[in-house]
């Protein structure tokens, strides 16, 4: 495996993989990698020549009250981790290689970025269109994969290679559960034993809804209540939403669509804020 940490190093490679007519699959990750990063990368492997995984901790993406600081770092347990899955090139920038200094230029989404997570978190869905942006500028890849964890994300990462003519194969992997189906996240290690046991509530209100769904109920507001009851009962500091949008356009829905709702649900246990989704469907 090969660690690189320059743009112009990672566009030699890119360019050299490319002349001998090799596939490159990027996988970017903010590092603290997980079981869900490790399905990503494998992922990438079976679908291409060349694997570049990317590892920067992205301070456009974070508030003035998040925990940019603080996030999980340990690149030596990464590297080897983003090896065993199957990387070719690891992505190591430092935060003035990614934004030097002048730098101005960002990209934002009109629609996607002002609401739900991007309500809750200003500015957020701007660095990270702004970072894959250049990531994709930088290793060049034929696909690119993202997971469904972040299914807010991933919509907008289909949207902005679309609309800006990217010429790039968006992947979205499903999400990887713990064995209670708590979703893997990097900032699971946030949680003190105690909301880690609560925290499982998230999925099992997941899991109602898509049985009551199946049993042929379509109103939201009867599924939304239930999902909050669930969630409740595993103690949260506080619900911060439970949407359900079209699963690609994030446009929101009036009523159950049996062929494919995407429910969304961001929850607070203490200081620690978890996502979770699911595609609600009549099978």
């Amino acid at each position: 495996m090969q660690t690189l940490s320059t743009i112009g190093e990672l566009q030699a490679a890119a360019d050299a993989a490319r002349v001998a007519g090799k596939h490159i699959a990027l996988v970017p990750t903010m590092g603290a990698l997980h079981k869900g990063h490790i399905s990503l990368i494998e992922r990438a492997r079976s679908m291409a020549d060349v694997v570049v995984t990317s590892i920067f901790v992205n301070p456009a993406q974070f508030g003035p009250q998040e925990d940019f600081e603080k996030y999980p770092r340990d690149l030596v347990r990464d590297s080897a981790q983003a090896q065993a899955a199957g990387t070719d090139i690891l992505f190591t920038p430092d935060v003035a290689v990614m934004y030097p200094r002048g730098f101005q230029t960002y990209i934002d989404n009109n629609r996607l970025a002002t609401i739900l997570e991007g309500l809750e978190r200003p500015g957020h869905f701007r660095g990270v269109a702004t970072v894959v942006t250049k990531l994709l500028n930088a290793a060049k890849p034929h696909i690119a994969v993202f997971g469904q964890k972040d299914a807010q994300q991933a919509a907008l990462v289909r949207m902005l290679a679309r609309d800006l003519n990217i010429d790039v194969e968006i992947v979205v992997a499903p999400i990887v559960r713990e064995p209670d189906g708590l979703a893997l996240s990097s900032r699971n290690v946030y949680l003190s034993p105690e909301q880690r046991k609560n925290a499982v509530a998230l999925h099992r209100s997941l899991e109602k809804a898509a049985e009551m769904v199946r049993a042929g109920e379509r109103s939201l507001d009867v599924l939304r209540d239930t999902m909050r009851a669930v969630i409740e009962g595993g103690n949260p500091t506080k619900i911060d939403y439970i949407a359900f949008v079209h699963p690609e356009t994030f446009e929101p829905m009036s009523e159950v669509d049996p062929r494919g709702t995407l429910v969304v649900v961001t929850v607070r246990f203490g200081d620690t804020r978890l996502l979770d989704n699911e595609i609600l469907r009549n099978t």
